[in-house]
């Protein structure tokens, strides 16, 4: 996908035909604001382009996925609020979700996911 834009979208994790709501936040002011001020999450929100996270002044743990360009997943880790992630060398989004929610979906470290917006897929 040439050019991200803010928005809803579906996530598929793997082969798994499972869409999972997802929320893409690919302008500044989207990517800052991330998931500040909520109490919660249904579904992910997809970070593009990241590298690093933080959970300052978050409510709620997370789940946080490195992606490469090609959507693989390079690292999955839990956060508290109040903690900063360290960046990760070839990451270029992030997926963030509810803590506990991407070991339900079977996401973790090796697997490829795919984001569908309006019909057009990626990677």
């Amino acid at each position: 996908m040439a050019h991200w834009q803010d928005g809803r979208a579906v996530l598929r994790v793997g082969a798994d035909p499972t869409e999972i709501p997802l929320e893409v936040a690919a302008s500044y002011g989207a990517r800052t604001r991330g998931l500040l001020g909520r109490d919660g999450i249904d579904g992910a929100m997809l970070l593009t382009p990241a590298a690093s996270v933080h959970t300052f002044r978050m409510r709620f743990a997370i789940d946080v996925a490195y992606l490469d360009r090609e959507f693989g997943v390079l690292a999955v880790v839990t956060m508290a609020p109040g903690r900063l992630g360290l960046p990760r060398l070839r990451s270029r989004h992030v997926l963030e979700s509810a803590a506990g929610a991407m070991a339900g979906w079977g996401l973790r470290a090796g697997t490829t996911v795919e984001v569908d917006v309006a019909g057009r897929l990626t990677p």
